[in-house]
């Protein structure tokens, strides 16, 4: 009888144990891949903490995101050259949010602009042959308020905006439009460049309502 209900206890454990696994395999992987305003440093929640508590548990989100780093691969800090990229393939999400492009308008890097395409259809499609085959996002830059530390606001609206739209066609990529969100809205950031905490949740609203209707779907 005792032996019995030995038994009986550990299969039960084994059984919680198992389906606990099951559910975190289960879990939709949302990889965020971005730069300074992706990676939000000294907001009480970034974008992705936000974008987790919109989707809910039935998501897993990851904040990759690094400050300062470009797209282009001869950018002063490229994000290519980060241990983070490397983790973000290993991780193998179910779907990617890149924000890249702000730190690419300062002068040093926008000289290269001519790679600005083909480097960004690069990074789209390391994430697009991963195993897991994954949705990819191409998430505009918001607006630049103040041009600051070579960053600039021409640049990123007439050039960074139409390329990343003409990158999105060829890769049979998706775009999350950050930009018109935010017009008029300075007060959203803290130094007319990067998101406070309420533009990280506008930002992490828009990213919800674009990618929310693979809900329902199973991760792969």
């Amino acid at each position: 009888m005792k032996k019995q209900i030995t038994f009986l206890a550990f299969a039960i454990v084994f059984l919680l144990f198992h389906n606990i696994a099951v559910q975190a395999q289960s879990k939709v992987k949302v990889a965020c891949v971005g730069n300074s305003i992706t990676e939000g440093a000294g907001l009480k929640q970034t974008y992705p903490d936000v974008l987790q508590i919109l989707l809910g548990e039935q998501y897993e989100v990851k904040n990759y995101g690094i400050g300062g780093r470009t797209l282009l691969k001869k950018g002063d800090f490229p994000y290519w050259n980060e241990e983070k990229y490397g983790e973000v393939l290993a991780w193998n999400p179910d779907i990617v949010v890149i924000k890249l492009g702000t730190n690419d308008s300062k002068p040093q890097n926008w000289q290269h602009k001519k790679d600005f395409i083909k480097d960004y259809k690069a990074l789209v499609k390391s994430f697009q042959k991963l195993p897991s085959n994954p949705q990819v996002y191409l998430a505009y830059p918001v607006p630049v308020f103040e041009d600051k530390w070579g960053i600039n606001e021409n640049v990123v609206k007439n050039e960074v905006l139409p390329a990343i739209e003409k990158i999105a066609r060829q890769t049979n990529a998706k775009t999350i439009d950050l930009y018109t969100p935010f017009l008029g809205k300075a007060a959203l950031t803290y130094d007319g460049v990067h998101p406070n905490d309420a533009g990280a949740a506008l930002i992490a609203n828009e990213v919800y309502e674009a990618i929310k209707p693979l809900k329902a779907v199973s991760a792969k």
